[in-house]
C-alpha cells in the first residue's frame, strides 16, 4: 500500500512511463526492422521464383501442347501418305483406318474426310452426316489448299460445335486433294487446363485475332483491352514466354504468363490471382505478424513489470535514503544531546560530590556533646542518612550517563556480560518502572567473558532491552535476562511477556529499515546493527514469539577460549 501511494507521485508516474517507452522501443525497433528487411526479402525471392517456375510451366505446357498438335498432324500426314486417294475414297476403307486412329490415339479424332479441290467431301468417316458437305466457303478449306498442311482455329461449322481440323494437302492424278481430320474439342481444351494451379490458376488459348481457342472460366475472365495487350506484348517478343500483372473483369490483380504456339497463331495464356499465386507470402505474413503482436504483448507486459519494480526500487531507494538522513540528523541531534547530557552530568556530579561531603560533615557534627540530646536528633539522622544515599545515587546516575556518552571504542577487550547487563539494568529501571516492568536476571556466576568492543555489546544488550521495554510501555510485564554457557558459547536469553511479534513479521525483523513501531518513533536499524555484530563476532541471534505471550531473543557469542582455538586453527590448519 505504501509503494503504490509512491508510486502515485507525479516523478514516479513519469519515471515509470519513460523506462516502460524506452524498453518497448529498444526491444521493438530492432526487432521491427528485421521482419520488414526479412520479409521484403523473402517476398523479392519467392515472387522471383514463383515467376520463374511459372515461366518454365507454361514453357512446358506450350511445348506439350504443339507435340501433340504436331503428333496428331504426322498421323495424317503419314496415314495420307502410305494410302492413295482412291483408297481413302472408299467410305468402308476410311471407317477402318478411323477406327485405327481411335483404337490407337483414343477418342482424339471424332472424324475424317477427303475433299477434292472444289471443295466437296467425297468420302467421310464419323458420327456426323456430312458426306456430301460443301466446303468451298470454309474458311479453314480456303486456306488448307494453299498449305502443305493446316491446323484450323475453332470453330462451330456445319455440325455446330466447337472443333477444329487437321489437313493435308495432295496431288493425286492431276488434281488437289485435302485429307482433313477432325479433333475432339474437349481432349483438347482438358489438354490446355491440365496447367490448372492453386484455387485460380488456370490456361486458355486465343487466336491471333483475340478469339477463345478453349473455353475460359466465366467467372474471372480477362477485359477485351487486357487480351488486346497481351497480344500486342507477346507480339512484340513472340520466341519468349512473356509474365505482367494486369486486372481482370473483377477488378482484382492477376498474373498474366503467355507463350505463342502453332508457329505464332495461338496464344497460349495462365492466368491466376496475386493473392493466390503469393499465398505463401501472406501467410508468412500473417504469421510474422502475429508472432510480432505476441512478442509486443509480452514486451509490453514486461516492460510495465519491469518499469513498476524498477520505480518501486527507486522510490524505496529514495525513502531509505530520507530515512538515513534523517537518522543521520537524529544521531547528530543525539550525539549533541549526549554531549549535553555528559556536560550536564558531570557539572552535577561535582555539586552532588560536595552535598554528599556536606552532609557527612553535619553528620560529623551531630556527633558533638551539644546535639546529642536534641528532640529531632533522630530525624536529623534520618534526613542525612537519605541526603547521603541520593547523593550517592546521584553519583551511579551520572557515572553511567558519562560511561554511555562517551565515543564508541572499536578496540576489542575482553567483556563480562553479566557486568554489563547490570549496568543496562540500572540505567534503564526507572523508565521501566513508570511503565509497571520489572526486571528479573538470572546471571550464570561462572560465565566466561567474551572478547569483543565494550561499546558494541553495550549496543546489542540496550537495543533488545529497549525494545522489550517499548513493547511492554503500555501493558506492563515482566523482563527476564539470563545468561549461560553451552558448548563454548555465552547465551543470553532476553524474554519479555508482551504482546508478541505476528509471524508474518519474524522473518523481516533483522531486515534494515524495517519496524513495527509508529512513524518517527523507530528507524528499523536497531536489530539490524545488532545482527551484523553479532555474526562479524561469530556468533548468531535467534527469536522466537508467539503473539499473545511473548518474545525471546537468544544471542550467542563464541567465548574468549573458542575464538583463541579458531585463530590457532586457522594459522595451523593442519
Amino acid at each position: 500500500m505504501k509503494n503504490n501511494k509512491l508510486l502515485q507521485n507525479p516523478f514516479y508516474q513519469s519515471l515509470k512511463r519513460n523506462i516502460m517507452l524506452t524498453v518497448i522501443l529498444v526491444s521493438l525497433t530492432p526487432t521491427i526492422l528485421v521482419i520488414i528487411l526479412l520479409l521484403n526479402q523473402f517476398q523479392t525471392s519467392y515472387q522471383e521464383k514463383v515467376e520463374a517456375h511459372l515461366k518454365e510451366l507454361v514453357l512446358k505446357h506450350k511445348q506439350n501442347i504443339d507435340v501433340f498438335l504436331k503428333e496428331r498432324l504426322f498421323n495424317i500426314r503419314h496415314f495420307s501418305k502410305i494410302f492413295d486417294i482412291d483408297q481413302l475414297s472408299d467410305e468402308a476403307f476410311l471407317n477402318e483406318r478411323l477406327a485405327i486412329l481411335q483404337s490407337e490415339y483414343g477418342p482424339v479424332f471424332v472424324d475424317m474426310g477427303i475433299v477434292n479441290d472444289e471443295g466437296k467431301q467425297i468420302a467421310y468417316a464419323g458420327p456426323f452426316k456430312l458426306g456430301k458437305a460443301d466446303y468451298h466457303d470454309a474458311d479453314w478449306f480456303k486456306k488448307a489448299i494453299t498449305q502443305p498442311y493446316f491446323i484450323s482455329d475453332v470453330f462451330l461449322g456445319l455440325r455446330g460445335l466447337p472443333h477444329f481440323i487437321l489437313s493435308v494437302k495432295r496431288n493425286y492424278k492431276g488434281h488437289v486433294w485435302i485429307v482433313r481430320a477432325t479433333i475432339d474439342f474437349m481432349a483438347f481444351n482438358d489438354l490446355v487446363e491440365n496447367i490448372r494451379i492453386g484455387e485460380t490458376g488456370y490456361a486458355f488459348i486465343l487466336n491471333r485475332i483475340g478469339e477463345y481457342q478453349t473455353n475460359p472460366q466465366a467467372d474471372s475472365l480477362p477485359s477485351r483491352k487486357v487480351l488486346d495487350e497481351l497480344l500486342l506484348e507477346g507480339g512484340m517478343h513472340p520466341e519468349k514466354v512473356q509474365i505482367s500483372r494486369k486486372k481482370d473483369l473483377s477488378g482484382k490483380d492477376c498474373i498474366y504468363v503467355t507463350s505463342f504456339l502453332k508457329n505464332g497463331d495461338w496464344l497460349l495464356i495462365y492466368q491466376q490471382n496475386v493473392a493466390d499465386a503469393y499465398s505463401i507470402v501472406r501467410r508468412a505474413f500473417q504469421i510474422a505478424l502475429l508472432v510480432f503482436i505476441l512478442g509486443s504483448i509480452g514486451v509490453v507486459v514486461m516492460a510495465f513489470l519491469l518499469s513498476r519494480r524498477t520505480v518501486t526500487r527507486i522510490a524505496r531507494a529514495n525513502t531509505e535514503k530520507e530515512m538515513m538522513n534523517q537518522q543521520v540528523i537524529e544521531s547528530g541531534k543525539l550525539a549533541s544531546i549526549g554531549e549535553l547530557a555528559a556536560g550536564i552530568a558531570h557539572e552535577i556530579n561535582n555539586p552532588v560530590a560536595i552535598m554528599v561531603e556536606e552532609a557527612g560533615w553535619i553528620k560529623d557534627l551531630l556527633e558533638e556533646e551539644e546535639f546529642k540530646n536534641s528532640e529531632n536528633m533522630s530525624e536529623f539522622q534520618r534526613a542525612l542518612s537519605q541526603i547521603s544515599n541520593q547523593g550517592r545515587r546521584c553519583k551511579e546516575i551520572t557515572h553511567k550517563l558519562l560511561s554511555f556518552a562517551r565515543k564508541t571504542d572499536s578496540r576489542t577487550q575482553e567483556v563480562n556480560i553479566n557486568q554489563l547487563i547490570q549496568e543496562i539494568i540500572g540505567l534503564t529501571e526507572q523508565r521501566a518502572r513508570y511503565s509497571r516492568i520489572v526486571f528479573k536476571s538470572n546471571l550464570d556466576s561462572g560465565l566466561p567473558s567474551v572478547r569483543a568492543s565494550n561499546t558494541e555489546i553495550q549496543q546489542i544488550l540496550l537495543n533488545m532491552i529497549n525494545n522489550a521495554v517499548d513493547a511492554m510501555e503500555k501493558t506492563g510485564g515482566t523482563i527476564t535476562i539470563s545468561t549461560q554457557t553451552s558448548e563454548d558459547m555465552v547465551l543470553t536469553e532476553i524474554t519479555d511477556t508482551g504482546p508478541g511479534i505476528p509471524m508474518a513479521y519474524v522473518g523481516r525483523i533483522f531486515d534494515p529499515f524495517f519496524t513495527t513501531k509508529p512513524v518517527g518513533k523507530g528507524t528499523g536499524l536497531g536489530l539490524s546493527i545488532c545482527y551484523g555484530i553479532v555474526n562479524k563476532l561469530g556468533g548468531n541471534i535467534q527469536v522466537k514469539s508467539v503473539v499473545g505471550l511473548g518474545t525471546t531473543f537468544l544471542v550467542r557469542l563464541p567465548t574468549f577460549e573458542k575464538q583463541i582455538e579458531t585463530v590457532v586453527k586457522n594459522i595451523n590448519p593442519a
